[in-house]
């Protein structure tokens, strides 16, 4: 009877959250993931960009060209010099949701911060949050807690016009928490090349461009030591602005998006349409029919509108949705890139050469991939490598869910996974020995190793995702250096050539235990050295330890319980392509002089031992 009461529903178990609570709970809705701040989409960077958004709206509407930023800690402090929040409304605005000046054209035009809501859930998720708005001669100034009110204060001042706000993350939400300041810097520099002439300074650190998204296109191609075929066309109106070159030393297209100064990681209507005015531009001064892919094969370029009524995806503003801009965008592109071409005929010939190249290197792609075709036929109709489960993932379908596939290093490795999992949904591919490392080589690697072609057959991933037979890609690889070695480059070659795998989730790092300890009555599977310690102190003196080194040391009987319900995986986190290739350049391209700098440079010597 106790527990039917728990399960009543009634006027009772329903709740009215204010604002403030609501923010709080469901902190996601309004800045996605909390995280740690080693990602440079985690909370504590979403409170900054809220706050630095209101100053760049200032800024676009002509008021206030210098924005100061400084970070001590998780203490945020940011003074801009614009017209500063009306003195009447200042409380208002940064703790009442749907209060603001955004909702009326006459005062922002194109602003990023459009519900209302951004500054309220900064203050509603900080431990203590101060605003103070200075405007001809007065100010007025008010402190808050976790949202509430606890001080307000009023008077003269000698400060000129414009908005200080000074904040720090709540602790018991954006636990161990921290700001980055590389990733701070990013962000910035974004905020920089979309705002030509504004000045942001960091900690004493400047930042300001002259040329807008050509000084982000030409950054990105330092970054990667790669050289432009020819100098970046470069677009720039009230409106829209793109900026774009051929390299020969990437794989793919990588391009930026943004909408009225936000970064829109996920691209969008925008995005699409921009390529979609450029492929018809090309075809249309070419007088061909060239497939997009091979227009902006080895592309590197930004894309920036500017919009009244943006619709995006979230709060968090990483997907554009309006669809009715569409058609107008790709004929403005179209126009502006014909009018380009006709003026700037070498640039145009060059353009041209790149896409016959590509043409050329995708026709001999596919003599490659008919050749390894007849190959594999000739071995065998089965993959050697593959022991295959009997359900499969059909995402047309939504049928499979659960499917997975581990890869595993070398046969003792699988032989553990296979003799213990569960034939219905755990198929196992096995590598012989490590993997080719992919980064710096072209697609028809994959062709031409026979590893590389068996696993992307295995996938059935050749020709699209949508094909893919497995929910789940588990990289399941010894504990040890060779096997962390082996994990790097299977990341490496989905990145690389099989991007959407790791875009929509499917890839997993499976994560087994390095210590048994054990006694007569208990056994105990750590983790990490700080999880053996405390289990080595539960069993006392008598706890027996084991240190795996591969998986192949775990009998069957154990291994079962790592691979069934208690499973535990780590998804591999999807970075877009010009935010990645840096990390993959550094740690798996030709730099080996490099690398081994840095590692001698940041080697720590344990002298105890």
């Amino acid at each position: 009877m106790a527990d039917n009461k728990k399960h009543i529903y009634d006027e009772s178990k329903v709740k009215t959250l204010s604002s403030i609570e609501h923010i709080r709970l469901r902190t996601g809705m309004y800045i996605g993931r909390i995280g740690n701040g080693a990602h440079h989409d985690d909370g504590c960077y979403i409170l900054l960009k809220e706050v630095i958004d209101n100053a760049i709206d200032e800024y676009i509407m002509g008021f206030g060209k210098q924005v100061e930023i400084s970070i001590e800690g998780n203490n945020v402090c940011v003074r801009d010099y614009g017209r500063g929040i009306p003195l009447g409304k200042v409380i208002e605005c940064v703790s009442q949701i749907n209060t603001g000046a955004k909702y009326n054209d006459d005062v922002f035009q194109f602003s990023v911060g459009l519900n209302g809501v951004g500054t309220k859930a900064v203050n509603a998720l900080a431990k203590e949050f101060v605003v103070r708005s200075h405007r001809d001669g007065d100010f007025v100034e008010a402190v808050f807690k976790q949202g509430r009110l606890k001080k307000e204060s009023k008077g003269k001042t000698k400060e000129p016009n414009g908005t200080f706000i000074a904040f720090e993350p709540d602790p018991t939400i954006f636990k161990e928490s921290e700001f980055r300041p590389e990733f701070v810097e990013r962000r910035l520099r974004h905020y920089s090349y979309l705002n030509t002439g504004l000045r942001l300074i960091y900690n004493g650190k400047e930042f300001v461009s002259r040329h807008g998204l050509h000084d982000l296109v030409m950054e990105d191609l330092a970054n990667d030591n790669a050289e432009p075929i020819y100098p970046p066309l470069h677009y720039s109106s009230k409106t829209l602005e793109f900026c774009f070159t051929h390299t020969n030393s990437r794989y793919g297209e990588s391009f930026y998006s943004f909408v009225n100064g936000q970064y829109t990681a996920d691209g969008g209507t925008h995005l699409s349409a921009f390529r979609e005015g450029l492929l018809k531009a090309v075809n249309e001064y070419a007088k061909k029919g060239y497939d997009g892919d091979d227009v902006r094969e080895c592309m590197v370029g930004a894309v920036a509108i500017r919009l009244k009524d943006p619709v995006f995806e979230s709060q968090t503003k990483n997907k554009l949705g309006n669809t009715e801009i569409r058609t107008e965008l790709v004929n403005n592109v179209r126009e502006e890139l014909l009018h380009f071409f006709n003026r700037n005929k070498g640039v145009a010939e060059m353009i041209l050469t790149k896409v016959e190249d590509t043409k050329q290197l995708r026709k001999e792609l596919q003599e490659v991939k008919k050749l390894a075709r007849e190959r594999a036929k000739a071995v065998t109709l089965r993959i050697p490598q593959l022991k295959d489960c009997k359900v499969h993932f059909d995402k047309a379908k939504e049928k499979g869910r659960g499917s997975m596939v581990f890869i595993c290093e070398g046969q003792s490795a699988s032989g553990s996974i296979t003799s213990c999992r569960d034939v219905n949904t755990q198929a196992v591919f096995t590598l012989k020995g490590k993997p080719l490392n992919v980064w710096d080589l072209k697609r028809d690697i994959v062709y031409k190793n026979d590893e590389m072609y068996n696993l992307m057959r295995a996938l059935d991933i050749e020709d699209t995702i949508e094909n893919l037979r497995y929910d789940k890609v588990i990289l399941a690889t010894d504990a040890d250096v060779d096997g962390m070695h082996i994990r790097n480059l299977m990341i490496t070659y989905f990145f690389k050539f099989f991007e959407q795998v790791v875009h929509e989730g499917h890839l997993y790092v499976l994560e087994t235990p390095l210590f048994r300890v054990r006694n007569k009555h208990e056994t105990i599977y750590c983790y990490s050295e700080s999880e053996r310690d405390t289990a080595a102190a539960k069993l006392g003196k008598s706890a027996e330890i084991t240190r795996f080194k591969g998986l192949g040391e775990i009998s069957p009987g154990e291994f079962k319980q790592f691979i069934g319900k208690e499973m535990k995986l780590n998804q591999v986190e999807y970075a877009a392509k010009h935010d990645a290739s840096n990390i993959f350049t550094f740690y798996m391209g030709k730099n080996t002089p490099e690398r081994k700098d840095y590692i001698m440079d940041n080697l720590v010597v344990d002298l105890a031992e």
